[in-house]
């Protein structure tokens, strides 16, 4: 499908217009953010970036976390939700130079004018997600990408749609090869297992149980624990040359 006719659907787009009117889900997206934003800075500290931005930036919660950390000299926003546009506003991020609504394949920035583009649990979402990268690519000379590695054995046979709007499902490997498939280069990449306070601010005591049985297994058997158990998946790519081998 050409680049000029991809849109977002009328059941994802009415998903995503009020998506972030509920204030009782801000310090859930809060606690989130601080992991994810962790997740940035560990991989693309030594990077430039002077200019960086944030698709599909939601409410702003990672953005707010890399401000406080003094990560980006300046950070730019993009979304789809016109809810997200109005938190942003509310928040007057510090080091927020812009923030806009798009169309979610159509970025309105020339080649080349970021340093870094942060896809932070995005990818899963987008219905054309190759297009969507090479947009992304095409704006920012790296891009970050995180995605929830939710491909394990436990999924269910079959697909039905939710209220937090994944529609695609990676695992550790065809993440890798998502990206690589779209001209980029993987610099870096971790798994991380969400933090403590999120499993605890989810399901209480169950949660901190959950979460101590998935950290030690990430950590004595990382293979069997993506496979069988959900975990997040960062990396860090920039745009390969011909002369590049597909790493």
């Amino acid at each position: 499908m050409p680049l000029n006719d991809l849109g977002i659907t009328e059941q994802l787009r009415a998903n995503y217009d009020s998506y972030y009117d509920d204030p009782s889900l801000a310090a859930w997206r809060r606690i989130g953010a601080l992991d994810k934003a962790n997740n940035v800075v560990r991989l693309c500290a030594g990077l430039p970036q002077r200019r960086v931005i944030e698709i599909g930036a939601g409410d702003g919660a990672i953005l707010q976390r890399l401000s406080e950390l003094r990560f980006g000299e300046g950070l730019y926003a993009l979304d789809i939700s016109a809810s997200a546009m109005e938190v942003l506003k509310r928040k007057a991020i510090p080091r927020l130079v812009e923030y806009q609504q798009f169309d979610g394949y159509h970025i309105p920035y020339g080649d080349n004018a970021f340093d870094l583009a942060i896809l932070s649990h995005v990818v899963e979402h987008v219905e054309h997600e190759r297009q969507f990268l090479y947009e992304a690519a095409r704006v920012a000379r790296y891009v970050f990408v995180e995605v929830p590695l939710e491909d394990t054995s436990r999924r269910a046979r079959d697909f039905i749609f939710e209220k937090v709007g994944h529609i695609n499902f990676y695992s550790p490997r065809t993440i890798r090869w998502l990206l690589q498939t779209c001209n980029l280069r993987i610099v870096a990449e971790v798994v991380t297992n969400p933090s403590r306070a999120s499993y605890s601010f989810h399901y209480g005591g169950r949660g901190v149980l959950q979460y101590l049985v998935k950290e030690v297994l990430l950590r004595v058997a990382p293979r069997l624990a993506t496979r069988h158990f959900c975990y997040h998946g960062a990396l860090v790519c920039e745009k390969r040359s011909a002369n590049d081998s597909t790493r």
